[in-house]
């Protein structure tokens, strides 16, 4: 991607301006962003989605006693024409290809941000209520109308005991009503409320923010990781190279401690022996790339393949013509040398035709291409069709 070009998707902002002015600063308004826009999936669609037990979804309505909230499966969900219900179905390009090609057109983000794509549908005046996200957001309107209010008030207070997130005191300060195609982006902590008039359906483009809470703990957990791999445990993801690391095997030693008198009380020489061991982990680039590798790349549990390899070995027989392509499920990443796919680390380097997979989301199969994979890529090719994580486009 040029991301000094251009987009409509972006208003006539090139990615770079994008996120120069707006990006995690100030919301955008794109009218068209893409024109004559036309959702792959129909209401009736994700009205059928959110009855499969691997789709995660919610329904939200609001009555006289309040608000209410319901996660699905769904057998049936309120008459169409009914007001004032909306239904969710998250990670929606985990089930339908059009939309995860519609999630990677916002890949001048990086894959590590970027999260799912979530759909709603609304019965008129259905809404999720007045909130504020902790992440970034593109709402795109795919059917209907909705009218949205939204305010960059610094307090965000919550309605206490409510089942969902409700804005205390929501003091709106623009409003604007997207027609198919019409875009509106959001920083984070953006108050924002969205009204449905009359059918609607609102596709949201989301990305993740880890917390520091959840980066710390990602790195002790690496860390633990590391010295079991360098002691000798490498089943599993280890079956990767484990990164060098202390080898902390030698037993606590208290030779020529004395006899005490008060058994109950934690031994000074034992703490200290404790904190020596653990200021022997290194927290580097290394390791933070090990730990958010897998993390960033690890599928949840409602991704799946379907193997379509139909037998092919690319070390003995590769394609001509065509392309390898990744599955939409597919999470691949690399750092350095270092390969990361579907929450696994790759038993061989990032080399640079893997790479430009990576970023391209396919590889088109020439002789050239050919001669330039080892035979250790052609093995994880290989296994990736037979796994069902890559696929053959003739």
């Amino acid at each position: 991607m040029n991301v000094e070009q251009a987009l409509p998707l972006l208003g006539g902002l090139s990615p770079s301006e994008f996120m120069r002015r707006h990006w995690q600063r100030k919301p955008l308004l794109i009218r068209q962003a893409i024109p004559d826009f036309k959702p792959s999936l129909s209401i009736a669609d994700i009205r059928r989605l959110v009855k499969r037990e691997e789709v995660e979804s919610r329904l939200i309505w609001r009555d006289e006693k309040g608000w209410n909230m319901k996660t699905g499966p769904f057998s049936r969900l309120p008459p169409q024409k009914q007001a004032g219900w909306t239904a969710l179905a998250q990670s929606v390009d985990l089930h339908d290809d059009a939309t995860a090609e519609l999630l990677r057109r916002f890949r001048f983000i990086s894959d590590a941000r970027l999260d799912d794509a979530m759909i709603s549908i609304a019965g008129d005046g259905g809404g999720v209520g007045p909130h504020f996200d902790s992440y970034d957001v593109f709402l795109l309107q795919a059917h209907g109308k909705r009218r949205w209010r939204i305010s960059r008030q610094k307090d965000l207070t919550l309605i206490p005991g409510l089942p969902l997130k409700i804005l205390q005191d929501f003091q709106p300060e623009e409003e604007y009503v997207l027609e198919p195609g019409d875009m509106l982006y959001l920083p984070p902590h953006a108050a924002h409320d969205g009204i449905a008039i009359g059918d609607c359906m609102t596709i949201s483009i989301g990305f993740r923010a880890p917390t520091e809470a959840a980066l710390a703990c990602g790195m002790l957990e690496a860390a633990n990781d590391q010295v079991m791999a360098n002691l000798g445990d490498v089943g599993g993801f280890y079956a990767a190279p484990a990164i060098p690391g202390p080898v902390l095997s030698a037993t606590y030693k208290d030779v020529g401690v004395p006899a005490t008198e008060t058994p109950a009380a934690l031994p000074q020489g034992l703490i200290d022996a404790a904190l020596d061991a653990v200021r022997k982990l290194r927290f580097d680039e290394a390791l933070a790339a090990r730990f958010l590798g897998q993390w960033l790349t690890d599928l949840p549990e409602n991704a799946y393949f379907e193997p379509s390899g139909d037998g092919m070995d690319l070390a003995r027989e590769f394609p001509r013509t065509g392309s390898l392509v990744l599955d939409r499920c597919t999470k691949m990443m690399y750092w350095g040398k270092a390969l990361y796919i579907n929450g696994e680390v790759a038993p061989v380097n990032a080399g640079r035709l893997l790479r430009q997979l990576a970023d391209q989301r396919r590889l088109p199969c020439s002789p050239g291409v050919s001669r330039g994979l080892k035979q250790q890529e052609l093995a994880l090719l290989t296994e990736g069709l037979e796994d069902g994580w890559l696929h053959y486009a003739p």
